[in-house]
């Protein structure tokens, strides 16, 4: 049994990774700011899942709180860190940038600091393939460069694995990142495709399908994700030697990257007809072009994560779709 720092415990991917180590018996504190980017209705409702579970506690923080993030540390001895918590999506990032330096650089250094002073065993953290961004090299290999982000959510995802490579490096701090595909799955979030397409479809409104709907994502399921975090902070980094032969991309720090994707890219059209299906209603579409900070294609190369992990998701879009249907259609009680 491990006791296990969740931040962002009231998020998506939080809750979900909080409840599933909850039921294999670990111990997990859980913190989130509960902000108001989305529906803070929809947190608590999310956090209502993990309250009063034993082995549970929560605490309302936020990441730039550095006295508040120092004290929470100190007072408990975490076996492990996973950081899900941050300020996410990339359209947002263009019209509020100040939020993403605040919550995933100020934030994350604070993360960083804490696990420094107080020896955590792994720290492992959400990334994003929003990092890869205008890549036309398919798949996305973690052995790609990425300096060419296209977002400021992107270029803070990026700046975290820097940071959290200096830290690997200076201090022996184990940390793995995780670059997360497009996830999406019950509990999701509503400034998401999947939501908002559904919502408009069951009121009767057109959705916007931007880049005309040639644009092709690797739509992760999040049980594939939380599987994959909770493998992966399972699988401790070690230092080990690099060979004089070795690209620049190897380190001989106790720091890894990963992709997690689905490795099946879908194109946007085909997730409308998908989601239509589940509904059984058609939709009225917006055709728009694309969007600033969006990218045309995401595609992960997942085999190192199956190398080392022993894992890679696998649910079908079709599977995934008819299950977030399924959950959104009980949770408004349609």
């Amino acid at each position: 049994m491990k006791n296990i720092l969740v931040t962002g415990a009231a998020g998506f991917i939080g809750m979900q990774t909080a409840a599933r180590l909850l039921d294999r018996g670990d111990t997990v504190v859980g913190i989130d700011n509960l902000n108001d980017y989305y529906s803070p209705q929809l947190k608590q409702d999310r956090l209502a899942l993990l309250t009063g579970r034993s082995g549970f506690q929560f605490q309302k923080l936020a990441l730039e709180d550095r006295d508040g993030m120092t004290k929470l540390f100190e007072s408990n001895k975490f076996d492990s860190v996973i950081h899900l918590a941050a300020q996410a999506g990339v359209r947002y990032s263009i019209t509020n940038p100040h939020a993403y330096v605040d919550a995933n650089l100020v934030g994350f250094m604070n993360v960083l600091e804490c696990c420094r002073h107080q020896k955590i065993g792994h720290l492992t953290y959400a990334s994003s393939s929003s990092v890869y961004g205008a890549n036309r090299k398919t798949p996305f290999s973690v052995d790609d460069r990425v300096d060419h982000p296209v977002s400021l959510y992107a270029a803070t995802k990026k700046a975290n694995e820097l940071m959290a490579h200096t830290y690997s490096h200076l201090y022996a701090l184990p940390t793995t990142g995780l670059r997360f595909f497009t996830v999406y799955g019950p509990w999701g979030r509503p400034d998401m495709a999947m939501w908002l397409f559904t919502q408009a479809i069951l009121s009767g409104k057109p959705i916007d399908v931007f880049n005309h709907g040639k644009m092709k994502r690797d739509f992760t399921f999040v049980d594939d994700i939380v599987e994959g975090v909770i493998r992966t902070n399972d699988t401790i980094p070690t230092a080990q030697p690099v060979a004089a032969t070795a690209d620049d991309s190897q380190t001989a720090a106790p720091y890894r990257v990963y992709n997690i994707g689905n490795n099946q890219p879908v194109e946007l059209m085909y997730l409308i007809e998908t989601l239509e299906n589940a509904l059984g209603t058609k939709a009225e579409k917006n055709m728009l072009p694309m969007q600033p900070g969006d990218v045309p294609a995401t595609f992960a190369d997942i085999d190192a994560l199956q190398r080392d992990v022993g894992f890679r998701p696998s649910t079908a879009i079709e599977t995934g779709v008819q299950k977030f249907v399924d959950w959104y259609k009980q949770y408004h009680k349609i």
